[in-house]
């Protein structure tokens, strides 16, 4: 699968270290602006402001959106810039640039990428052993399985070890059927909370307000914080996924306001 955010800010690497590498050694352009607002236009979508100018994303269109509460985050994560304008701690902008600049023209490939995830989704993988680890999974993957058998009509084949399984075509034509009348927004940021999670599922769920981003991210994570239990943590393992999760809380927000929900 491609990473949409891959794709626009590294030149299209999909490794998230070399990613975040390429990310570092750009040189940062310096801040040239000290007002930030929105300005709803007349066709309804608020749109950045900088000093009184429009923004244009990073293929040069317009960053407008629908949603207001979007815009005015987007606009904050502009205002909390210092010296230079770091895009690694503007999440919001960046998926906002890929809906804009991206998603539309390949809405269908887009949907295609996060159907596939569900056909070798991260929970059906389960662990043998040890029996701590064992029920870890089934506390939190289990009811989110059982909720997408029930969302979609189907049942999922689980494994244990790392052998593929094949999934159900019908009821993986239901997920991708359902994923279809998705605006660019919220598509774009579903996409980023598979690829950061592993799990279509997880991301399914958090978009329809089946987890809070909290559990999702941890639900994802079973594996590797009980192998940080047993070894300890690599200090550059922790500062990726610090943010990654980053990423991931831009992606739940998007989530939440596009299905009128209440963001965090």
């Amino acid at each position: 699968m491609r990473d949409l955010l891959s794709d626009i800010e590294a030149g299209g690497t999909t490794d998230p270290v070399e990613r975040a590498r390429t990310l570092s050694r750009r040189e940062l352009p310096k801040r040239f602006y000290k007002e930030v607002g929105i300005v709803r236009q007349e066709d309804g979508l608020h749109a950045v402001h900088l000093d009184g100018r429009t923004v244009k994303t990073t293929g040069r269109n317009l960053l407008a959106l629908a949603e207001e509460e979007i815009a005015r985050r987007i606009a904050a994560e502009w205002a909390a810039q210092g010296k230079e304008i770091d895009p690694a701690t503007m999440p919001l902008t960046r998926i906002a640039n890929a809906a804009i600049d991206a998603v539309p023209a390949r809405a269908g490939e887009v949907a295609d990428d996060v159907t596939a995830y569900v056909g070798n989704d991260l929970l059906f993988y389960r662990a043998d052993s040890p029996q701590t680890l064992i029920e870890r999974q089934n506390a939190a993957w289990g009811p989110v399985i059982g909720w997408a058998e029930a969302r979609f009509g189907g049942r999922f084949v689980l494994a244990e070890g790392v052998m593929p399984v094949r999934q159900d075509a019908a009821l993986l034509a239901r997920i991708r059927q359902a994923l279809s009348p998705l605006a660019p927004l919220p598509l774009a940021a579903l996409h980023v909370a598979t690829t950061l999670s592993g799990s279509a599922l997880l991301a399914l769920a958090l978009m329809e307000g089946e987890m809070t981003a909290d559990a999702a991210w941890g639900a994802a994570f079973i594996d590797e914080d009980w192998n940080i239990e047993q070894w300890g943590q690599d200090p550059e393992a922790a500062a990726l996924r610090a943010s990654r999760r980053r990423d991931f809380s831009a992606a739940a927000v998007i989530l939440d306001v596009c299905a009128g929900r209440a963001a965090g």
